[in-house]
């Protein structure tokens, strides 16, 4: 495909969701493992930056939960993951589509080019 800032940018989105996705099932998985920190995924500022400079190329990093913990020292928290988890899917979906229409946009033109 034809490499764009959105392309940039939409791929870059669905890379760091899809690392946040990881991220939660790794935190679920660790519930109870005593002394266990939450893992936060942050690329939204980076890739809101990155689309603004032109490039749309933007990294996901991935931070340790400064949240409370509880007395066994782990700090996941369930409801936190599951709110995060669907915003996250629904946010993926939102991604794919768009990316899906540009891809079709992309072969429209170029059919119409072509014809």
């Amino acid at each position: 495909m034809l490499e764009s800032v959105t392309a940039t940018a939409l791929s870059s989105a669905l890379d760091g969701l899809s690392l946040r996705q990881r991220s939660i099932a790794e935190n679920v998985a660790n519930i109870n493992t005593p002394g266990y920190h939450a893992k936060r995924v942050a690329f939204e500022d980076e890739l809101r930056a990155a689309v603004a400079d032109g490039s749309g190329a933007a990294p996901a990093t991935v931070e340790r939960s400064l949240e409370p913990t509880r007395l066994n020292g782990n700090n996941v928290n369930l409801d936190t993951e599951t709110l995060s988890n669907i915003d996250t899917v629904l946010r993926y979906q939102f991604a794919t589509q768009a990316m899906n229409a540009q891809s079709a946009s992309v072969s429209r033109a170029i059919g119409q080019a072509s014809a």
